[in-house]
C-alpha cells in the first residue's frame, strides 16, 4: 500500500520537507542543490549527471555545464525503508499527536529534511516497502508544460528566460553570447518564437475540433493581447504535451530546439502508457538525465524518478491525481453553505444516494438518474420503417443552433449520388445500370464504373422513373 497525493501533500504525508535544498525525497541529505545568486531560487542545476553511464561524454563536458566541472561521482544508492525508520529514530522525531511533537520536531528540523514523524511508520509493513508516496505524474507533467509553453511564448512574468536567468547562467556556465549586445539588452533564448510565430500558433490552435468532452476549446483559452494560453486544465495541458507539441512548434522553432521538445513529449507519453516494459522505464531514466539536464525547478529535478516509481509499481494511471481531482471537484459543487462546508457535502451526498436509490422504481418513461438522456443522444432508431427509406431510419438528431443556407448544384448532386448508392431499396437499379453498361462499353475496369456511377447514376435513375410512370 501506498498513498497517492500532489507534491505539496507529500510533506504532510511523509513527513520530509518538500520546499528548499532538500525538496527532492529520493535525493534527501544528498541533494547537489544551490541557490541561485541573481534569480534567488533553489536550482538542481547540473546535479543529474551523476546518473549517466561512466563513459559519457557529458561527465567530462567542462563547458556545456558548471564552469570547469567534471563528474566522477557515482548514483546515489536507494535508501531502504530500514534505513529511513532507523534515521528516524535515531534523531527522536515525533508524531504531531504527541507530547511537546512541536517543540522537539522544530530543534531537529534545523539540521536536516525530517519535519516530523509520519504515522505510517506504525504501520508493520511500511518499512519493508519499496514506494511509500507517490509522485503525482499529473500535476509534474503541467508544472513542466506550463514552463516550457511559457518560455516559448516568453509570457510577461511567466517565462524563464529573464535577466536575471541571464546574468546567472553568465555566471555559472561558460555561455558569453548570453552577455549584453552594443544597445544594452540580452539575447533572446533561441526557443522562444516571435509575434509572427505566436499569430500562426494561435490560429492552428483555434482551428482545432476535438470529440465532445475530450478536452476543453482551446480556442477559448487564447488570450492573444497577451500572447498566452491562460485557463488550461490539467488534462488539457496533458493532451497538448503528447499530442499536440511535437507538431505546433515543427516550422516554428529550429530543429535542435525542436528535438528536444520532441523528446520531452515522448517521455512523459511513453511513461504514462498503459503497457509498460521495464527495459522502456529505465531507458527513459537515462534520456531525461541526456535532455533535461538543465531543468532547475523541483519538478524538473524528481522527474527522473518517476520512470523509476513506475517500474516498481507498475503504470501510473492507478497512482495518479486524475480521478481524485475529479471527485474532489464534484464534492466541491455539493456546497450550498460556506460556513457550514462539511454538512452541505454530507446533505447533498445523501440526497444524491437517496435519489440514486428511489429512481430504480420509477417507470421507464420517467427521466431519472438511471433512465437520464445523454447529453450527444442520437435519439433512437425509428420503430415504424413503413413508408420510409431504410437510410432515412438511422438514429440522428439535430445538434446546436440551426442554420440557414443554400446547397450549390455540386453539392446537390453529390448529396443525391450518396444516398442513391446507399440505399438498399435502390440495389436492383444499381445492378441494372452498371450491366448495361458493361454491355455497352467492354472491359471497363471498377475504377471507371466506381466513376461513371457518381457523375451519371442519379441522372439515368431520374429518366428511367420518368420512363416507368
Amino acid at each position: 500500500m501506498w498513498t497517492i497525493s500532489d507534491f505539496l501533500a507529500y510533506y504532510m504525508l511523509s513527513g520530509w520537507s518538500t520546499a528548499g535544498k532538500l525538496a527532492c525525497p529520493y535525493c534527501m541529505e544528498e541533494a547537489q542543490s544551490f541557490r541561485l545568486c541573481h534569480g534567488g531560487k533553489t536550482t538542481w542545476f547540473d546535479s543529474h549527471r551523476m546518473f549517466l553511464d561512466q563513459h559519457h561524454p557529458f561527465r567530462k563536458d567542462h563547458k556545456g555545464f558548471l564552469k570547469g566541472q567534471t563528474v566522477k561521482r557515482l548514483p546515489l544508492a536507494l535508501r531502504t525503508g530500514e534505513k529511513i525508520l532507523n534515521q528516524i529514530s535515531e534523531l527522536g522525531l515525533r508524531k504531531v499527536i504527541e507530547e511537546d511533537a512541536q517543540v522537539v520536531n522544530s530543534r531537529i528540523c534545523k539540521s536536516c529534511g525530517w519535519k516530523k514523524r509520519s504515522i505510517f511508520w506504525d504501520l508493520p509493513y511500511w518499512s519493508s516497502n519499496k514506494i511509500w508516496h507517490n509522485l503525482d505524474v499529473m500535476h509534474i507533467e503541467k508544472n513542466i508544460f506550463d514552463n516550457v509553453f511559457n518560455t516559448v511564448l516568453n509570457v510577461k512574468d511567466k517565462t524563464k528566460d529573464n535577466p536575471k536567468a541571464c546574468l546567472d547562467m553568465l555566471t555559472y556556465c561558460d555561455r558569453p553570447q548570453l552577455a549584453k549586445d552594443a544597445s544594452g539588452k540580452y539575447p533572446k533564448a533561441a526557443c522562444t518564437i516571435d509575434n509572427e510565430a505566436k499569430d500562426i500558433l494561435f490560429d492552428w490552435v483555434k482551428s482545432f475540433k476535438f470529440p465532445d468532452g475530450y478536452v476543453s476549446n482551446l480556442g477559448r483559452c487564447l488570450e492573444t493581447n497577451k500572447s498566452r494560453l491562460f485557463g488550461m486544465k490539467s488534462h488539457d495541458c496533458h493532451e497538448f504535451m503528447q499530442r499536440l507539441m511535437p507538431i505546433a512548434f515543427r516550422e516554428l522553432l529550429s530543429s535542435n530546439v525542436w528535438q528536444t521538445l520532441i523528446e520531452l513529449s515522448l517521455f512523459f507519453k511513453d511513461l504514462t502508457l498503459t503497457t509498460l516494459r521495464v527495459a522502456d522505464m529505465e531507458r527513459l531514466c537515462v534520456s531525461w538525465n541526456v535532455y533535461f539536464h538543465r531543468g532547475s525547478l523541483t519538478q524538473w529535478n524528481i522527474c527522473p524518478c518517476t520512470p523509476y516509481e513506475a517500474r516498481i509499481a507498475g503504470p501510473v494511471q492507478y497512482r495518479w491525481m486524475y480521478p481524485f481531482e475529479r471527485y474532489l471537484g464534484t464534492l466541491k459543487k455539493m456546497i450550498g453553505n460556506k460556513a457550514r462546508v462539511e454538512g452541505s457535502i454530507c446533505e447533498a451526498y445523501l440526497m444524491t444516494e437517496s435519489t440514486q436509490l428511489f429512481s430504480h422504481y420509477f417507470e421507464p418513461r420517467v427521466i431519472t438518474r438511471n433512465h437520464n438522456v445523454d447529453r450527444n443522444d442520437e435519439g433512437g432508431v425509428m420503430k415504424d420503417h413503413k413508408g420510409h427509406l431504410l437510410i432515412f431510419t438511422h438514429p440522428g438528431r439535430l445538434l446546436g443552433e440551426a442554420k440557414k443556407r443554400s446547397l450549390s448544384l455540386e453539392e446537390i448532386k453529390a448529396a443525391q449520388t450518396y444516398i442513391l448508392l446507399n440505399c438498399k431499396e435502390v440495389e436492383p437499379f444499381v445492378s441494372m445500370y452498371v450491366e448495361r453498361l458493361q454491355e455497352k462499353y467492354l472491359n471497363l475496369s471498377q475504377d471507371q464504373i466506381d466513376e461513371n456511377l457518381e457523375t451519371y447514376f442519379s441522372i439515368w435513375f431520374k429518366q428511367y422513373v420518368s420512363l416507368q410512370q
